[in-house]
């Protein structure tokens, strides 16, 4: 997958971009969260330092995923959103992931920049026809972003992940190429 980011409407409230070496700073700002972290994956840091903020603005990403983008409100880098791509015989799905800081949280910026990210993974990967989103069955927030990009609920999955060192539950959320027509 391409890694130029979608172009957003006129009157968006958000623009994806590459990361730069200077978003550093505020991606660490904005990472450095509890709040945040506490709905991300076991192997985000806590605490987030500039030196990691700096590793993925170098591109330490690119282990973890086929494409990550900043997420930018007045040129700021509030959060990131990616695709993995699944291979081999499952190679039709890609899986996302989002964040934003608490800061931005409830303004309709993450539901945008899914919008995008996800239209754009559409029309610039031919294979790709589902689209899913794992998320933590207590991040509401997350699941009503989903939900408002025309996410689907697909499964409950109970016990699926750990986090924090315990066991948790999970919702996949998922969009299929042919809800874009």
């Amino acid at each position: 997958m391409p890694s130029r980011p979608p172009l957003p409407a006129a009157d968006a409230c958000c623009v994806l971009r590459a990361l730069r070496p200077r978003d550093a700073p505020a991606l660490q700002r904005n990472a450095d969260d509890e709040a945040v972290w506490r709905n991300l994956f076991e192997g985000f840091p806590r605490p987030y330092t500039l030196a990691d903020a700096q590793a993925w603005c170098a591109g330490a990403w690119r282990g973890m995923g086929e494409a990550v983008w900043g997420i930018t409100v007045q040129e700021e880098v509030v959060g990131c959103i990616g695709f993995r791509n699944d291979s081999g015989w499952l190679r039709c799905n890609a899986e996302v992931g989002y964040w934003i800081g608490q800061t931005f949280w409830r303004r309709g910026i993450t539901s945008e920049a899914l919008a995008l990210a996800t239209d754009w993974t559409f029309a610039h990967s031919a294979e790709i026809t589902r689209i899913y989103a794992p998320i933590f069955a207590w991040n509401e927030g997350s699941q009503g972003v989903a939900r408002s990009c025309g996410y689907q609920l697909e499964a409950r999955m109970p016990q699926s992940a750990i986090k924090d060192g315990r066991v948790i539950d999970r919702i996949v959320y998922a969009r299929y190429r042919r809800d874009t027509a």
